[in-house]
């Protein structure tokens, strides 16, 4: 075993990757003050090949020094836009026909491992690191979900729990081609 150089891994450079096929998923930055899980959200848009990320209200823009450190370039690469009100940016994807997702602990969440993706386009909402989704966005919402966790803690970082939520869905994406 040894371990891949960068020109071994078959990447595509930057013009390829903004003309190649992404997968219709939208996440949604609602208020997320660290810099660092923004560009970590960059970072894994990239990964996964998503359509773009929306930055929502207190979110740091690129170009910012927390954004441009974990997203090591990848802010260049992801499409992505700034709408202050969270609102206005779900509800126009709601009339683009996005399955909204929160992903938030609530009484009517339902775990990841049991969503059953019937999407052709989703949104996926992230919200603040200490308050979650803002309130007035659940009744938006065509499903709450959250991540089954078996310790102590309540919650997970939120761009480790972006992660894992986008690996999921962007798997069963391209499974379904």
């Amino acid at each position: 075993m040894k371990k891949l150089k960068l020109e071994e891994l078959n990447r595509l450079d930057l013009e390829s990757y903004k003309a190649s096929k992404k997968i219709p998923i939208v996440l949604i930055a609602d208020s997320i003050r660290s810099g660092l899980n923004v560009g970590a959200f960059f970072r894994t848009a990239d990964a996964f090949a998503i359509e773009k990320i929306i930055l929502c209200g207190l979110s740091p823009k690129p170009p910012h020094k927390e954004i441009n450190k974990s997203a090591i370039g990848a802010s260049h690469s992801v499409d992505w836009e700034y709408i202050q009100h969270i609102e206005e940016a779900v509800i126009q994807l709601k009339n683009s026909h996005y399955t909204i997702l929160g992903i938030e602990q609530t009484n009517q969440s339902i775990p990841l491992r049991n969503y059953t993706n019937k999407a052709n386009k989703m949104a996926i909402v992230m919200g603040n690191e200490v308050d979650g989704i803002s309130t007035n966005i659940l009744k938006h919402l065509d499903q709450a979900i959250e991540i089954d966790q078996y310790g102590t803690k309540h919650s997970l970082n939120v761009a480790v729990c972006a992660g894992i939520v986008l690996h999921h869905f962007s798997s069963q994406m391209r499974s379904e081609k």
